[in-house]
């Protein structure tokens, strides 16, 4: 008996990028890793703390989405982020998939 029914298993090079950076409060570390997959949104993670997300040209400009996603405590740091997120990530029209 199967117990698991695969839904995908993909092989694919991807570009990974490495980024480190600083506000004036805040040091940030980031991989953003672009792949075909999941509609084209890149994958980020923060290196300091492990938590990751997609994200879109769109999903970046929701402050209270990057403070959640990234247990920011400070909205100005979100802002921030925000911010340089907009300059670093694609901004690539989303098709669905589905």
């Amino acid at each position: 008996m199967n117990l698991f029914e695969r839904l995908y298993d993909e092989y694919e090079n991807v570009k990974v990028q490495f980024i480190g950076f600083t506000t004036d409060d805040v040091r940030y570390d980031f991989g953003i890793v672009y792949t075909n997959m999941f509609f084209g949104k890149p994958l980020v993670i923060c290196m300091q703390t492990g938590r990751s997300s997609l994200l879109c040209a769109e999903d970046v400009k929701n402050v209270e989405h990057l403070q959640r996603v990234f247990h920011i405590k400070n909205k100005k740091e979100a802002e921030d982020l925000s911010i340089f997120f907009e300059e670093t990530l694609p901004n690539m029209p989303m098709e669905p998939q589905y």
